[in-house]
This record gives structure tokens, sequence and C-alpha cells, in this order.
């Protein structure tokens, strides 16, 4: 099991951290652990510092990034397995239909298709962003028994925004080439 970042950093699990807290925790450790303050240390002291500094980088680096952050909870919880990935067949539609538009300029390009397959998935996007800002901003303060039903539905926004993710990239191939 990956090791437990807020944990590391003494703060509560949540989606939405405080940044400058983040940041002060992430600065203060990695003046703690810098190797160079332990030089002369036994080995086995340098090493424990070595991977405490680490742990440091790589708790911050993914505490301090939302999506990342989203993917780490998610795993710590065990909703990201591979294969256990379904989504709604509404959304599934929805999706299915703008990769079939995309698929479509890829043999006849149209500037006009493009902008509208962006605006279908920027409002399919900002649709879920604000879907889900009131389960991630709460999420902290839920009781234990109901944090997992907010996990199941901030699960299927990160999938979601996934999908919509991969279509953006699309869009942008398509827009780099008119």
């Amino acid at each position: 099991m990956s090791p437990d970042y807020f944990e590391f950093y003494g703060l509560p699990e949540t989606f939405q951290p405080d940044a400058a807290a983040l940041k002060s925790k992430y600065y203060a450790l990695s003046r703690e652990y810098h190797p160079d303050f332990h030089a002369t240390a036994t080995p086995a002291r340098q090493q424990e510092i070595l991977q405490l500094a680490t742990l440091n980088t790589n708790a911050y680096r993914t505490l301090s990034n939302p999506d990342q952050r989203m993917a780490y909870i998610l795993n710590r919880h065990g909703l990201l397995e591979e294969g256990k990935q379904e989504l709604p067949a509404d959304f599934l539609m929805e999706v299915m239909e703008l990769n079939e538009q995309l698929m479509e300029l890829e043999f006849e390009p149209d500037p006009a298709i493009v902008q509208r397959v962006e605006q279908e998935a920027q409002a399919l996007t900002a649709t879920l962003d604000a879907g889900i800002a009131p389960v991630l901003a709460g999420y902290e303060g839920l009781p234990s028994d109901v944090k997992p039903q907010a996990l199941q539905q901030i699960r299927t926004y990160y999938l979601k925004k996934r999908y919509l993710l991969r279509i953006h990239e699309s869009l942008t191939k398509f827009a780099t080439r008119s």
C-alpha cells in the first residue's frame, strides 16, 4: 500500500487542502530532511533521510495537483481498480456521439464542427465540475458512514472527466492541423 501522504503532513484527508498549509509543510520538511544537514549521520540514517526527503517530494507533488490528489485518494480507497470503471450509459452515449463527430473530422476537417464539439465538451465539463464542487468541498466534514457514497460520486466524476480530457486532447490536435 502506498504511504499516507495526508498523515505524513499531519493533514486530514481532503480533496481541497489548504494550499498554503501544504506548501508550508513541504518546505519545513524539505529543510528537516535535506541530505546536506545529515552528512555526518550514519549511513543507515542518511538512507532514512533520503527516503523521507523522497516521500516529502512525492507527497507534495501528489497533494498539490488536484487531479493527482483525486486519483490518489480514490486509489487509497480501492476505487480505481482496472476493469471496474463502469459509467452511466447516458454519459457514454453523449461521449460516443462526440467521438463519432471527431472520427468524421478525420476524413472531412470542418472548423465549425470542431468548434461545436469543443463547446459541447466544455459544457459537459462545466456541468460535471459544478455538480461535484459541493461534494469535494464538504467531503472532509462528512460522517465516516457517508464518505463511501461521496467517494463513489467523486469516482464517477473522475472517470467522466478523464473521458472528456481525451476528447479535449483530440480537439487540440484538430485545432493545430487547421
